[in-house]
């Protein structure tokens, strides 16, 4: 991996200093309360810039209200770090902040988090998503004496037998979930519903990454799925129109669905929303079914 950002604006680099600065900072905050022994000690090794802002094909589009994220994978020398609530969550918000305030930065962050460990096995396991980071990737912080492991590559008769194992898991697992929130709605249970539809598009998400890299995040965060999601692949931009107010508050409320429809009594969502949101999901639906059968198809011809 390469450690300039010589092909950013000034702009661009100021916001990534921001962004490493604060990372590191919340780091130090949430391990220095840990008194427990196994997170003793515990080191953040690097930080990558990943995605579009790592190639330079990133988009910044005000009229059809599409920006990309920086992209960047955190990695710590222990899984136990990985934990979001336990060691993030007031570095997310912190960015977040500092996002809304528009001063230090103006550009959404996307963070995840791995163990080198983890990271290696996957290397190991010829997972594309972090040998494109490997190839792509620009290092924005490292603690010296940490090396990634060499990637190994599938052959294409191995990577055609995990894609498919993936591709029959987590589709038709997104199916079922569809197919019940159209029983929901029905059923005149429409916070129940957007829950399903949630968890329908979430899967649908993770259907893609397994079958495209052979890894998903950990995440049930729709916005960083979407997000990661479009930028592998840019014709699932068309899912979700930004246009009219009415339809980013129909996709405000499938993103809240996940925690809110659950446990919020003020959570509210019409037949008429509920109605958008199913037909926005279908035409994923058959998006992803396309873009995965693309690839499994491509794979074939390669074994």
């Amino acid at each position: 991996m390469r450690d300039d950002l010589d092909h950013l604006p000034e702009a661009k680099r100021r916001e990534l200093a921001h962004v490493v600065e604060a990372i590191r900072e919340g780091f130090a905050f949430a391990i220095a309360r840990r008194t427990m022994p196994e997170l003793r000690g515990g080191r953040l090794l690097k930080i990558v810039l990943f995605g579009s802002y790592a190639r330079g094909d990133w988009v910044e589009d005000p009229v059809g209200r599409y920006f990309s994220d920086y992209d960047l994978l955190v990695i710590v020398d222990r899984e136990a770090l990985t934990d979001v609530p336990e060691f993030w969550a007031k570095t997310e918000e912190r960015l977040l902040a500092d996002l809304a305030a528009g001063q230090e930065l103006r550009t959404p962050v996307s963070l995840i988090y791995h163990s080198l460990d983890d990271v290696n096995d996957k290397l190991r396991l010829g997972r594309y998503f972090f040998i494109d980071i490997v190839r792509d990737g620009v290092v924005l912080f490292e603690e010296p004496g940490f090396a990634l492991a060499e990637p190994q590559v599938l052959t294409p008769a191995e990577a055609l037998r995990e894609t498919r194992e993936y591709y029959e898991e987590w589709f038709e697992s997104a199916g079922k979930f569809k197919r019940a929130a159209d029983f929901l709605r029905g059923d005149n249970a429409p916070r129940e519903a957007a829950f399903n539809l949630h968890q329908a598009t979430e899967r649908l998400y993770h259907c893609l990454f397994l079958v495209r890299t052979l890894y998903s995040p950990k995440t049930h965060n729709l916005n960083q799925l979407r997000q990661l999601a479009e930028d592998i692949e840019p014709r699932l931009k068309d899912v979700w129109p930004r246009d009219t107010k009415f339809e980013r508050r129909c996709y405000e409320l499938l993103r809240e669905a996940y925690v809110k429809a659950r446990y919020s009594r003020h959570y509210r969502i019409t037949e008429e929303q509920l109605e958008w949101l199913s037909g926005r999901v279908e035409f994923l639906q058959v998006t992803v079914r396309q873009l995965c059968e693309e690839r499994i198809s491509a794979l074939a011809e390669a074994a």
